[in-house]
């Protein structure tokens, strides 16, 4: 068996775990990043260069409460708290445009890296839905109730992160870039926004748990290839996406509109 094809099969097992055998340790957190509002580009401001933090920071309703979001009307609220993106979206962005954009540009607040040859959380392997645990978890005993930090973050992903133009502005700041907020698009790896389940507090290094995963048809990735599509579906394939209750309703609105009419 090539190495390629022990990791293919490697990657479908653990889809099947995920789905079945939870609570499980997928990724350790590396980083934390927050941000000020500044002036920016176009004469607005913005909060999308974000630092790393180095110590607990606490978590609400609201996202980390040490970060900020300039454009509250696009930006922030309890349906778009906490912002993740996989550190692969660089990777391509780099490959694609011949870019060196670093890690943390692009203002997402978590950054995580797989642990026991399992694959990352990227937009494939994560659901609308997934709930995840920034923290220590623990089973204990025979009817598998949990020993559970009190103090460990609980995180759900409601929607995918919609790029705008302030990617290539801030991309764009010392050299001319194309439209590089359009083909992150296009390609569906924006990341996605977190909806907090419970409040706590949140470091790097944290141990990563899924804990949830109610809906394991609705990946990321099948949710953008959808929206994207400019073809239409028989109800049957839309319908599931539609009764996913925490899934952010204007994307409901985008995927009600692919419904082929009879």
């Amino acid at each position: 068996m090539s190495i390629q094809s022990a990791k293919t099969l490697i990657q479908n097992q653990v889809k099947i775990d995920f789905n079945q055998t939870l609570p499980i340790h997928i990724a350790n957190l590396t980083c934390v990043r927050a941000g000020k509002a500044m002036p920016f580009a176009r004469e607005q401001m913005s909060a999308i260069d974000k630092a790393p933090i180095k110590a607990p920071v606490a978590v609400n309703f609201m996202g980390l409460t040490t970060d900020e979001q300039a454009d509250r009307r696009h930006h922030g609220g309890p349906l778009k708290a906490v912002h993740q993106l996989p550190p692969a979206t660089y990777e391509k962005i780099n490959a694609e445009f011949g870019l060196k954009v670093r890690i943390g540009t692009l203002g997402e607040n978590l950054t995580t890296e797989a642990v026991n040859s399992l694959p990352e959380m990227d937009e494939s392997t994560v659901c609308i839905g997934d709930v995840f645990q920034y923290g220590g978890y623990e089973i204990t005993g025979t009817d598998n109730t949990d020993n559970t930090d009190n103090d460990s973050v609980q995180l759900r992903i409601v929607q995918p992160r919609r790029p705008c133009y302030k990617i290539n502005d801030q991309i764009g700041q010392f050299t001319k870039v194309p439209n590089i907020a359009a083909w992150v698009s296009k390609q569906g790896i924006a990341g996605w926004y977190f909806q907090v389940v419970r409040d706590g507090m949140i470091n790097a290094d944290l141990p990563v748990y899924l804990i949830e995963r109610p809906y394991p048809f609705a990946t990321l990735e099948k949710l953008w290839q959808l929206s994207n599509s400019k073809e239409k579906f028989d109800a049957e394939v839309i319908e599931p996406w539609l009764a996913i209750e925490c899934l952010e309703e204007s994307w409901k609105t985008v995927l009600a509109k692919k419904i082929r009419k009879d």
